[in-house]
């Protein structure tokens, strides 16, 4: 039985699934998990949609199943990337889809959700996903 084949993989994604949560709480400064998949979430939609397509899969083929799934959930790849060039833009962003009070609690997020995948994505990836992105926001992602 090959991995595709073994159900079992669906059971190791949830488990690293919650190990990104339980981290990205920790990051957060609490253990409230709900909020720490709104922040995922947020961030991540934000980052994908304001990559070129062929790095937003590249990033993604490095995301366990079930955060893939989270990532892409919504995607219109032919909307992007959108034109997002300036800090206050791309947290304006995250802040209204995780539900955050502002720019000052999506700024701690953004951070939180970088340090998550520079955790667990490889060094090399997240170099790609810097070099796209403009100067003004590569400085969030490598907090």
């Amino acid at each position: 039985m090959s991995e595709i084949d073994d159900p079992s993989i669906i059971q190791r994604s949830v488990e690293k699934t919650h190990i990104w949560l339980k981290e990205l709480g920790d990051e957060l400064g609490g253990s409230d998990r709900l909020y720490a998949y709104r922040v995922l979430r947020a961030v991540l939609h934000a980052l994908r949609d304001r990559l070129p397509v062929d790095t937003a899969a590249k990033l993604a083929a490095q995301l366990p199943t079930l955060v893939r799934g989270i990532y892409y959930e919504d995607w219109d790849p032919s909307r992007t990337p959108l034109p997002i060039h300036d800090v206050d833009a791309f947290l304006d962003r995250v802040a209204s889809e995780g539900r955050m009070a502002g720019e000052t609690e999506a700024s701690l997020a953004v951070e939180a959700v970088a340090r998550i995948l520079q955790r667990h994505v490889s060094a090399g990836e997240i170099g790609e996903v810097i070099a796209v992105l403009p100067d003004a926001l590569k400085t969030l992602i490598e907090a």
